[in-house]
């Protein structure tokens, strides 16, 4: 018998036995194909072919395809070379891949295993273990296709290929090239729908369904594709590198982190600057009172009141002496006095001779003033805000200028920023599923199309030029001209070709929408520089113009990047700029003109329009300067009123026609203009052209030094008795020569200050200050002079009882009574005591000195800046426009970092050095930027530069269908021209494969920045490069190149100066890992730079002016140290309230707000020097008697004069249209007046009156001599 097995033991066998049956089987199956060759056109996709059913062994390939397939699939030959596919499959599969391979080469492994995926689906020789032909169609020639497959593959594939992949960045577009190849937004894509996208047939390229199946275990019998893949890290078996890191995040190193910033100084949780002038001022109100109470009794005790006479004349703090011939003056007051003796000599001469000489005098200054006005006939007058706000000699004005020599001018832009009142939003359900997505009001299609019927009524404007007619296609940019002759036009529309029927587009049925301007929309928005956009309509995403349009530029308001749910719409026409062409710069200027002409006279219900033109903001500021002339005009007309009836002392109602001296206020204000326009003429003459600050500001500074001075001298003369036997010449002469020393310092410090503050080199503030310091230095030598004359010919007027204005109409004589003006009595009975009494005195000191320590404490928050709005006036068109620009906008102005002439861009080393790819350096130009970008809120760099080198290194690439010549000629191939003689620029080896150098870098760039972007190569640099590199004239060597990126949205003005500082500290960076000098470059750079260093500015400014008027003061007050002190301790006590003013006001420090601090330094001086002057000479025994003694002369007339002069102009101005007056001038000069009137009249003399200086023995003594047996020294012993 033999053996039997049992049946549990053969049905293990059987078992056995099927799978192995089963396995041989499956492995059997694996070896065959499941097509070769092509055959059969597609029906879905022209042009394309479907592949031949086919189900035997991989054929041998033959030898005319052995390169071909080392080019695509390297390491793909099978030994034999026996493939599933034929030569016309490798070529069309080379054909389909053209894209890819321009975006992903750039990272080897990423594009390696991409290519994988695809060789693997074409030719392998095992398709059939993980391929499924699931339907078939028979042609007429009976040979079968395959028109649908199914492709299993490995997920752990799937994802390495995406992970390696989803980095690489497409240079010329600022996206990651994933945006261009997936179909959506790469934030959105990953492994399954990037396949599933490429597969699709809808895409443009598949010629049939290819449907992934993704799995990493056996599938029905099939085993996924999952081939070895590389990581974006890693270097290839070829030699190739690793990815790099702008392509490749695992190839960083950490991602870098912001610096912390600071946090904020603070002293027990409060502000440090306030809690330290809290302390500081408590301490001071400490010692301060604490003196005042001891040297209060100390002196009740010990010493007789200050406020009597001090009758010891053994007494060391007397000025009398048993000797009235001795005198213990020092060798300085000795020096002052003689300094002072000489002054007054040598003025009283002068005012004698001109009161004797009239005709002489005033036909001599009238001479002197019409040949300097004359001057006026060249002035010309500067709006050009580069030319006010950049010194030629600054980093950013030489960057600038540096930048359009090389590149020509950043171009001009008009601008519209749409809304819509409509309030409703709507639902787009996708017909192929996915989830339902909301869209605003704004791409409502019926609103859509009504602001493509305004964008095409712009376009089609016409504006007369010289007898010519200018329309947009004439002066708008057109990147690919002469080739393609459209406007860049940045607008959403520009999806739709800016074309009705392409907005209409829609594929559909009588039920369902299959695709329509909802779909279109999302899908350019994810990839807007596609030709092709995969849904049903296939129309195109690339603009008319030949180039992208980015939705973060296009649309305005949207979170993240949902740019369906965005509310404004946003249009920009670039505009050609010109450098030196006149003519075409007026063509573009008529058409703006004409732009903004019609879009205000646009309406529509539906639609709400904010627009800029490049002009606007200039038009506005001239119409402002126009509208603000009236406002001006009647400032001054009230100050001249009040000059004409306050300068006169009426002593009677029967001789006020006499008295008057409106005919002398308009004199004096005539020298006063006269003296603006001898400066305006004399630099004229020069060539120094004005601008409107010059023109708004010096007017206002002139008559207040001017008034102030006419008003001192006729006071004075109205206060003063004519000695017996002096003449009017002689006491004419007498007054000038005791207030004319006191004119001169206050005039010839002024002058001083503003012409060393014409070392700044903000070219506002340095005009003004060359203006400014010449005027003011004409009206003092007119005023002394002319002025003088005048007053003498009308004391005679007076004294003859003739009448004002009316000279030839006599009043009978009659008997007056001279009498003190009401002012000048008020100040000698009232104010001047009251505020120096003795418990009046220490309030005013701690009112004063905390005034001071408040403003101490906000000087460092005072912001920096000017607000565009507030150059517009009340009623501009433009305000609405940039209240909607940082509201809606959502990317700032483009940044170019700009790489000198000189880099050797043809050696590896240069390149390296510069560009962003493979084997570039870590730290390269591109890297740094990038780097930067990651760190965008820090940085304010936005996007990942553009690099027009690494998109030529893809271009001209072997493997890529953009680099060829022909063959005969060796002119320029485009890849879109069929033609034989046309061959590939480098050969496809090694050598051939590796980056152009030496002359091979520069035979080709040429035809880089020639070629125009088209369907089978994406990378011609002509669009997009074509004036960011500057080629040698003989095509030699490169010279200056940019590489462009986006700063992030800047709203205020900190904003825009954060973004300057960042770009030039990364652009610093750069140069100096390069070893290669690159700046930052962005055309608001020139307007910001002055507020990088405008703290510095103003202090030194006004530190400089401090210096020269303490100079000055101390040189003309006799060498009077001390006094000279306290001048400028007031001067800048009113200065930092100032910046307390400014802080509480909200007034920013700019150039505007420092020509005023300038100027007010100067008019400070009219507060402050001529008080200290009459304490100085005064002969009073005492401190507080010297001080109201000042006070009572010298501060009516200072308060009569600029004081209630000034204070009616200044508000007359806050009635003006335009912020810039109101904030700036209104704000300012009345502060300005209130601060200096408050020091000069009420703080100085309480500070003299406890620290003023000693009085000049020497002088005294002088002055006692002088007076001796005279009538005036009987009213001073009286």
């Amino acid at each position: 018998m033999g053996f039997i097995p049992d049946r549990g033991g053969f049905s293990l066998l059987l078992l056995l036995l099927i799978f192995l049956s089963e396995a041989h089987f499956r492995w059997a199956s694996a070896q065959h194909c499941v097509w070769y060759g092509e055959c059969g056109e597609s029906e879905t996709v022209r042009g394309k072919k479907y592949n031949c059913n086919y189900t035997g062994a991989a054929e041998p390939l033959d030898p005319e395809g052995y390169d071909l397939l080392t080019e695509l699939c390297p390491g793909y030959d099978y030994g034999d070379r026996r493939l599933c596919c034929d030569v016309d499959q490798l070529r069309t599969l080379k054909a389909s891949l053209q894209l890819p391979l321009q975006f992903l080469s750039r990272c080897p492994s990423c594009f390696f295993n991409l290519m994988n995926l695809f060789c693997e689906l074409t030719c392998s020789p095992h398709q059939s273990g993980f391929m499924n032909a699931t339907e078939f169609k028979t042609s007429n020639s009976s040979a079968s296709s395959v028109v649908e497959v199914q492709y299993y593959i490995g997920r752990t594939f799937s994802n390495a290929m995406y992970n390696a992949c989803r980095d690489v960045q497409a240079p010329s577009s600022n996206v990651k090239a994933l945006s261009l190849l997936c179909g959506k937004d790469a934030k959105d894509c990953n492994a399954t729908n990037w396949i599933q996208f490429m597969f699709d047939i809808n895409n443009g390229q598949a010629p049939f369904p290819i449907v992934p199946i993704f799995s990493d275990v056996p599938v029905s019998g099939y085993t996924p594709m999952n081939n070895k893949t590389y990581g974006c890290s890693q270097g290839l078996e070829d030699g190739s590198g690793p990815c790099s890191c702008q392509d490749c995040t695992e190839a960083c190193g950490p991602k870098p982190v912001p610096p912390t910033p600071p946090p904020p100084w603070t002293i027990i949780g409060l502000d440090a600057m306030t809690a330290i002038m809290w302390i500081t001022y408590t301490a001071f109100l400490f010692v301060f009172i604490g003196t005042v109470v001891a040297a209060w009794c100390y002196r009740k005790r010990t010493i007789p009141s200050e406020y009597k006479p001090i009758l010891d004349s053994h007494n060391p703090l007397s000025l009398n002496s048993d000797n009235p011939d001795a005198v213990n003056a020092s060798c300085c007051e000795t020096l002052g006095e003689r300094f002072e003796s000489a002054l007054r000599t040598a003025f009283s001469w002068w005012g004698s001779f001109c009161v004797r000489h009239p005709g002489l005098v005033v036909s001599g200054s009238l001479l002197l003033v019409t040949a300097s006005s004359a001057g006026l006939i060249y002035m010309r007058i500067t709006t050009e805000p580069v030319e006010l706000w950049s010194s030629p000699g600054s980093r950013a004005r030489q960057e600038k200028d540096y930048f359009d020599g090389h590149f020509g001018p950043f171009y001009r832009t008009a601008q519209l920023i749409i809304t819509t009142p409509l309030n409703k939003t709507f639902i787009y359900q996708p017909y192929f599923g996915g989830s339902d997505v909301p869209f605003g009001a704004i791409l409502d299609k019926d609103i859509l199309h009504q602001v493509l019927d305004l964008q095409l009524a712009i376009e089609a404007l016409v504006a007369p030029y010289q007898e010519q007619k200018v329309t947009l296609k004439d002066i708008c940019l057109s990147p690919l001209a002469p080739y393609n002759d459209n406007c860049t036009i940045l607008s959403v529309l520009n999806y739709f070709q800016n074309s009705h029927n392409v907005l209409d587009h829609k594929i559909g049925d009588e039920f369902f929408t299959y695709a329509d301007f909802h779909s279109h929309f999302l899908y350019c928005v994810s990839a807007p520089a596609s030709l092709n956009d995969t849904t049903l309509l296939h129309d195109p995403c690339l603009g008319t113009f030949g180039g992208p349009i980015f939705p973060w530029l296009a649309l305005g308001a949207f979170d993240s990047t949902n740019y369906n749910n965005a509310s404004a719409l946003v249009i920009t026409f670039p505009i050609n700029n010109y450098l030196d062409d006149t003519d075409r710069l007026g063509k573009a200027l008529a058409w703006e003109k004409e732009f903004i002409r019609f879009m205000k006279e646009f309406h529509n219900p539906n639609l709400t329009v904010a627009f800029n033109a490049e002009r606007s903001i200039e038009d506005e500021i001239n119409r402002e300067s126009n509208s603000d002339i009236g406002t001006v005009v009647f400032s001054y007309v009230i100050m001249f009123v009040y000059i004409s009836l306050a300068l006169g002392h009426i002593n009677s109602c029967r001789r006020l026609l006499v008295d008057s001296k409106i005919s002398l206020a308009i004199a004096g204000i005539v020298i006063v203009l006269s003296s603006v326009a001898s400066s305006l003429g004399i630099f004229s003459y020069a060539g120094i052209p004005l601008t409107l600050i010059v023109i708004e500001v010096i007017p206002f500074l002139v008559l207040a030094v001017g008034v102030d001075n006419i008003f001192i001298m006729v006071q004075t003369y109205q206060r003063d008795e004519r000695m017996p036997q002096e003449e009017l010449h002689q006491q004419i002469g007498r007054i000038l020569g005791d207030v004319a020393p006191s004119l001169f310092l206050s005039s010839f410090s002024e002058t001083v200050a503003f012409f060393l503050g014409a070392l700044s080199n903000m070219p506002a503030v340095r005009t003004f200050s060359l203006f400014a310091g010449l005027a003011v230095l004409i009206d003092f030598l007119l005023q002394i002079s002319c002025f003088v004359s005048l007053l003498g010919l009308d004391v005679k007027r007076q004294e003859a009882n003739r009448l004002d204005i009316i000279c030839c109409v006599k009043l009978p004589e009659g008997q007056e009574t001279k009498t003190d003006s009401i002012l000048f009595g008020f100040f000698k009975k009232f104010y001047a005591p009251f505020i120096l009494k003795e418990w009046v005195r220490p309030i005013i000191v701690a009112v004063f000195v905390g005034a001071l320590s408040f403003s101490i404490a906000v000087v460092n928050k005072v912001e920096i800046g000017l607000d565009q709005q507030l150059s517009m006036p009340d009623d501009s068109y433009v305000l609405q426009y940039f209240k909607n620009l940082s509201e809606y906008l959502h990317t700032g102005a483009p940044v170019y970092f700009v790489v000198e002439d000189g880099l050797n861009y043809s050696s590896l080393e240069g390149q390296n050095a510069v560009c962003g790819g493979v084997g570039c350096n870590n730290d390269s130009l591109v890297q740094q930027v990038y780097s930067a970008s990651l760190i965008s809120n820090y940085s304010t760099i936005a996007f990942t530069p553009s690099s027009w080198l690494d998109d030529y290194f893809d271009w001209v690439k072997p493997q890529s269908s953009c680099c060829r010549y022909y063959n005969a000629t060796g002119a320029f191939c485009n890849a879109s021209v069929v033609d034989p003689s046309c061959v590939h620029c480098r050969p496809l080896t090694q050598s051939g494969k590796q980056r152009p150098v030496g002359d091979d870098f520069m035979h080709f760039l040429p035809m880089f920045l020639s070629d125009n972007p088209n369907v089978k190569c994406g990378k011609g640099g002509h669009a997009a490069y074509a004036t960011a590199v500057d080629v040698y004239a003989n095509n030699s060597q490169v010279g200056a190149s940019y590489f462009m990126t986006f700063h992030t949205i800047l709203k205020e003005s900190s904003d825009y100066i954060d973004a300057l500082r960042m770009a030039r500290i990364l652009a610093d960076n750069i140069s100096q890992t390069m070893d290669h000098k690159v700046f930052a470059y962005s055309v608001f750079y020139v307007f910001y730079e002055q507020y990088l260093t405008i703290a510095y500015d103003t202090a030194f400014n006004l530190s400089v002016s401090l210096g020269a008027i303490f100079l000055v003061t101390t040189v003309l007050l006799g060498f009077e140290l001390w006094s000279a002190v306290l001048v400028c301790v007031t001067i800048a006590m009113i200065l930092v309230n100032m910046f307390g003013v400014m802080w509480l006001w909200n007034i920013s420090l700019n150039a505007v707000s420092l020509v005023n601090l300038v100027m007010a330094c100067g008019i400070s001086v009219e507060f402050c020097s001529h008080l200290v002057r009459a304490f100085t000479v005064s002969m009073k025994t005492s401190r507080v008697e010297r001080a109201e003694e000042a006070l009572a002369h010298m501060g009516s007339s200072v308060f009569s004069g600029i004081t209630l002069t000034k204070f009616g102009g200044i508000l007359i101005l806050a009635l003006s249209k335009s912020q810039i007056f109101q904030v700036f001038y209104f704000r300012m000069y009345l502060a300005i007046v209130l601060l200096g009137a408050a020091h000069g009249l009420i703080f100085l003399p309480v500070l003299l009156s406890y620290i003023g200086p000693s009085a000049n023995k020497a002088k005294v003594f002088a002055a006692n001599r002088r007076l001796v047996g005279t009538e005036r020294e009987r009213l001073l012993n009286y």
